[in-house]
């Protein structure tokens, strides 16, 4: 494996175990074993696809934010997501060379979380922030 794809795939595990910290996120493989999401109130919130193909993996997140958008969108190789998707906001995100920090990308993970959670699980999440 080389550097950079350690590199991307220490992110992809990074992001991964965040999004699965997060309340009531459940993982589900939805089309199959390489095809890795995280969901909460049954609707997905991040697509993290695999970290065992040959390209560095990536990640697709659903940004509400206008800036938070803009910010992902100048991240190397990012693209609105496919399917339609990219018209609702979400952007995805190779985390290849001169990807965003893992930091930057669970931020993305949390507003993603943030637009398809319910209330109750926003409330934990800001409990949990200030306990």
């Amino acid at each position: 494996m080389a550097p950079q794809t350690g590199n991307a795939v220490r992110k992809w595990e990074e992001v991964r175990a965040f999004a699965l910290g997060l309340p009531e996120a459940v993982q589900e493989f939805p089309w199959g074993p390489e095809d890795c999401v995280v969901k909460v109130n049954k609707k997905i919130f991040v697509f993290l696809g695999n970290a065992d193909g040959p390209n560095p993996p990536g990640l697709s997140v659903k940004l509400k934010d206008e800036a938070l958008h803009g910010h992902a969108m100048t991240a190397p190789g990012a693209e609105p997501t496919g399917y339609g998707l990219g018209r609702a906001g979400w952007v995805s995100v190779p985390l290849g060379k001169g990807s965003p920090a893992a930091e930057v990308l669970c931020e993305w993970v949390e507003e993603s979380y943030r637009s398809v959670a319910l209330k109750r699980h926003v409330k934990d999440l800001d409990a949990r922030a200030q306990g």
